[in-house]
């Protein structure tokens, strides 16, 4: 049965979607059976598989509904390796129809139920908010991975999402709880950083990845081109730090 984690924090632009598109790719290169679901209407998971999600008539937002399954929806990536759960603008309207639907909060939870044999891991990009999308993909999860950024902001936002992740276990979800952090675009030029990191590392101690992502141009280039940075340069720096989080998450579940 598959492990569901949620990539999440309602900070924009810190990596998530990077994160869960190449943590994808990268568990599947060693022989992990892998299902990306893309919960953010921004849709940028789905074209950096190299899915038009322009072109897409079913998406996520059918399945939230009820309208289809997660079999008839899915799409294997540009790649080939892994399998997608589609999204694009379309996805914003769940959120009013949601509300007056039964068990909103858990409309994906049940949707997934259906597939958890098919996969090893299924990961959800979430949206950068504390939406209902959002709970939905904390709902349906055993964990959640927070990319974050080393600067001092995005301590105060992990802060907030810490205590939603404690409010959603005690009342929602028992078998949610943090993974880890993974800090991203880490530049060790950059004093700020490194206190950051140690700060992290102090205070959250094994919870923190040891793998650190480094800024990559080549992971930056990689959607433009639908792909992985994990597949468009293998040997990218980027790339290659991706594959060993993959490794160490993988160590870290077996555990």
């Amino acid at each position: 049965m598959a492990k569901i984690f949620c990539i999440a924090n309602q900070k924009g632009g810190v990596g998530k979607t990077t994160t869960t598109v190449n943590l994808a790719a990268s568990l599947a290169k060693i022989k992990q059976r892998v299902l990306l679901v893309d919960l953010d209407p921004q849709g940028n998971a789905t074209m950096g598989c190299g899915i038009n999600k322009s072109q897409m008539k079913v998406t996520i937002y059918q399945v939230l509904l009820g309208l289809f399954d997660v079999k008839n929806v899915r799409q294997k990536a540009a790649c080939g390796s892994f399998d997608v759960l589609p999204a694009n603008r379309e996805l914003a309207g769940a959120e009013v129809e949601m509300v007056k639907l039964r068990n909103r909060e858990n409309r994906l939870r049940l949707a997934l139920t259906k597939v958890t044999d098919d996969y090893d891991f299924i990961l959800i990009d979430c949206p950068p908010a504390l939406s209902m999308l959002t709970l939905n993909g904390l709902c349906s999860a055993h964990g959640v991975i927070i990319p974050m950024q080393c600067e001092y902001f995005a301590l105060e936002g992990l802060s907030d999402l810490v205590n939603t992740i404690k409010k959603v276990h005690a009342n929602l979800n028992r078998d949610l709880e943090v993974i880890g952090l993974l800090r991203v675009m880490f530049d060790p030029r950059i004093t700020l950083a490194q206190q950051v990191s140690e700060q992290l590392e102090r205070h959250f101690g094994d919870k923190v990845f040891k793998t650190l992502i480094p800024r990559n141009v080549r992971l930056a280039e990689a959607p433009s081109y639908g792909m992985p940075g994990v597949s468009f340069d293998p040997s990218s720096k980027g790339a290659l730090a991706y594959a060993a989080f993959a490794s160490e998450m993988v160590d870290r579940i077996k555990k």
